[in-house]
């Protein structure tokens, strides 16, 4: 029987042939890939010059799509990891392990959209009144624009173009740090991304229960005066500053509003993602995970001076990001048993040892694509949309305008989960 390994365990290519399973020379065990961990030493040059490079990676390749027109989503920026995954010669691993991940984004952007539909009242002056209290007697949005912006929210402003920019990029550098996890630290990465699940379905249960009314919501229906929404200003100067016509811009408000709910704002999702991801930054990096907390509070910024959040919003948006880190890492043992079995410690031994040289230990294995696994996982995905498909169409189960309407995207994410883990599999 072979022992466990521990996480972040690997040997040389010498030791790990020389331990394969008896009966089959071509599979590695996780006795053979066992050794010193290779990445104790997290803040040591090439650790930060990775980083470096991933985080430029990220931003050049934001760059080029906002430049081009091309909407900067999660699922976008992933394919463009998935293309670096495949130079690297971890393409399956890469679809393993990041397929439930989109399809996460997918599920919440198309669920959250319901959430304004169950009828409870919508929160406005309540929440101005504690944004007041934070604001020592005024409205810290009010502050910043009367601060930065002169005249009509149609006024050129190159603060509120940049603050646009950020707004756009409050998920592709969360998602670099999750694909620097994946590269060197796979087992933290299913942490992230199990603290983004958490993180994700607290806040739309709230949205739900809690409908709040951003900013320029509140100018717009009387509740406040003198909130500039300035989000289309700070378009406008992206197609100025890069010549491109509007019609031919594949970003709008729909891209990353497949089912938009406007009254969403508590807990910001745009303060929480980066929020959560310097977490696990300063965790796994040391003192470099701070750049991702400067990055966080430009994006703080951003959301406020744009009219799309309230500071409330955003202290919201940290406690839920801190319970959701705190919760997975502290979580009870089953839940880390689960976490264990998905990433899979052989695999995991595997990667690390390719890390330290071992070329080819990953093929050594013997892993390969568990056909029943894939067909599970695609019949459970297929079951759920059409429960969700029903359920929107023709108000199955009360429709969509109940919490029932959960458990057909719980079905997709687990189904696509379980088809993914048989990519690379015994």
């Amino acid at each position: 029987m072979t022992r466990e390994a521990a996480p972040g365990h690997a040997v040389p290519a010498s030791d790990a042939a020389g331990t394969a399973a008896s009966g089959d020379a071509n599979v590695v065990t996780v006795e053979a890939v066992a050794a010193d961990p290779p990445h104790h030493h997290l803040g040591r040059r090439n650790d930060r010059l990775l980083l470096l490079a991933v985080a430029a990676y990220a931003i050049l390749l934001s760059f080029l799509m906002i430049a081009r027109g091309i909407a900067v989503t999660p699922d976008v920026v992933a394919v463009g990891f998935g293309l670096a995954a495949l130079l690297l010669g971890r393409g399956k691993l890469f679809l393993r392990d990041w397929i439930p991940f989109v399809a996460l984004f997918f599920a919440y952007e198309l669920m959250r959209g319901y959430a304004n539909k169950f009828g409870l009242p919508i929160h406005v002056t309540d929440i101005m009144s504690l944004e007041r209290i934070v604001g020592l007697g005024g409205l810290p949005t009010h502050f910043l624009q009367g601060l930065f912006h002169s005249g009509p929210a149609t006024s050129p402003d190159n603060l509120a173009t940049i603050s646009v920019i950020f707004y756009f990029l409050h998920f592709p550098l969360p998602l670099a740090i999750g694909f620097l996890l994946w590269l060197h630290q796979r087992r933290v990465y299913y942490d992230f991304v199990a603290a983004l699940i958490v993180l994700s379905m607290a806040a739309f249960v709230t949205y739900l229960l809690l409908p709040v009314a951003p900013p320029w919501w509140a100018d717009k229906y009387g509740f406040a005066s003198g909130i500039l929404h300035l989000q289309d200003n700070g378009f406008q100067g992206l197609i100025h500053l890069f010549g491109f016509a509007r019609d031919n811009y594949f970003y709008s408000n729909d891209a990353y509003g497949i089912s938009p709910n406007p009254v969403a704002a508590f807990p910001s999702l745009h303060a929480a993602y980066p929020f959560l991801a310097f977490l696990f930054a300063k965790r796994a990096f040391g003192r470099i995970g701070w750049l991702m907390m400067a990055y966080t509070v430009c994006v703080w910024f951003a959301i406020v001076y744009l009219g799309e959040h309230w500071v409330v919003d955003i202290i919201g948006g940290v406690m839920y990001a801190a319970v959701a880190y705190f919760v997975v890492m502290h979580g009870p043992r089953w839940a880390r048993r689960f976490m264990e079995q998905i990433v899979d410690e052989e695999i995991e031994a595997g990667v690390e040892a390719e890390d330290e040289g071992d070329v080819g230990a990953l093929r050594r294995l013997g892993r390969q694509v568990r056909w029943t696994l894939v067909a599970q996982g695609v019949v459970a995905a297929g079951v759920g949309i059409v429960l969700a498909y029903g359920m929107s169409r023709f108000g199955w189960m009360g429709g969509t305008t109940t919490g029932l309407y959960l458990l057909p995207w719980l079905a997709i994410l687990g189904g696509l989960w379980r088809g993914a883990a048989g990519l690379l599999s015994r």
